[in-house]
């Protein structure tokens, strides 16, 4: 069987993307970070990130067509990000790591034309997340003040982005994605004082105190959701929303 995946997990480099790009012209890649619906392997404990499980699910179910994988590892993904990494190492894939601290925040060179539009709030997280590897101009949406803000990271359900009331802005790890400095702190923890946010986490993930904590600061409502959302999680969204 060819291989002809080029496999990746959080956002590794630019550069590094461009230069795999130019090396498989004809590779596709796969984000490992997606659900899939692939079987479970119940390789990770039951109490663990969804996420991280389906880097492994995913990895492994399409290990015949994986050339190789980049693997974002440092601060930017989380510890069980380089844990992963070197695990699948191990199991005998080809993993590039990624680390993304060494990257400096230019804030006048801020630009974040996805998470500040006027698109629905699930087309905006589809976009900064298939940016990392497109890594086209966007600056012709429309920009527009939200009523509602989103922190946090791709959430393994999707349904709980249909909740939100346009225009939603976006925070957090997706923010810090699009301005291409994921590893920066001071801009992952920002939100806007003025837009009520709501700060959501995978159940089991490490930026489960941060996201608590930012709630706290900002008077938002934290979430944390595992595999699927709740209907009681889903009540207090539309709660908040309505509320607010």
């Amino acid at each position: 069987m060819e291989k002809n995946i080029i496999g990746f997990f959080g956002c590794p480099r630019f550069e590094l993307i461009e230069k795999i790009k130019k090396e498989y012209k004809n590779a596709q890649f796969v984000d490992l970070d997606v659900n899939y619906n692939y079987p479970d392997l119940k390789i990770a404990p039951d109490n663990y990130c969804v996420i991280i499980k389906n880097i492994l699910n995913n990895a492994f179910y399409l290990k015949d067509k994986i050339i190789l994988i980049l693997a974002a590892v440092g601060k930017d993904k989380c510890d069980s990000g380089f844990f992963v990494s070197k695990l699948l190492q191990k199991e005998g894939f080809l993993v590039i790591e990624s680390v993304f601290e060494d990257i400096c925040l230019d804030k006048k060179a801020l630009k974040l034309p996805i998470s500040k539009s006027n698109l629905p709030l699930k087309d905006k997280i589809n976009l900064i997340t298939k940016n990392i590897i497109e890594r086209k101009d966007y600056s012709n949406l429309t920009q527009t003040k939200a009523k509602f803000g989103f922190w946090g990271v791709p959430p393994n359900d999707f349904s709980i982005l249909d909740l939100f009331q346009e225009p939603t802005e976006v925070f957090g790890w997706l923010r810090a994605v699009e301005a291409g400095y994921p590893g920066d702190f001071e801009l992952e923890t920002y939100a806007d004082e003025s837009i009520p946010t709501i700060f959501f986490t995978q159940a089991f993930c490490s930026k489960t105190l941060l996201a608590s904590a930012l709630a706290k600061k900002y008077q938002g409502l934290f979430i944390d959701v595992d595999c699927e959302s709740s209907n009681s999680i889903k009540a207090k969204i539309e709660a908040f929303i309505k509320l607010r």
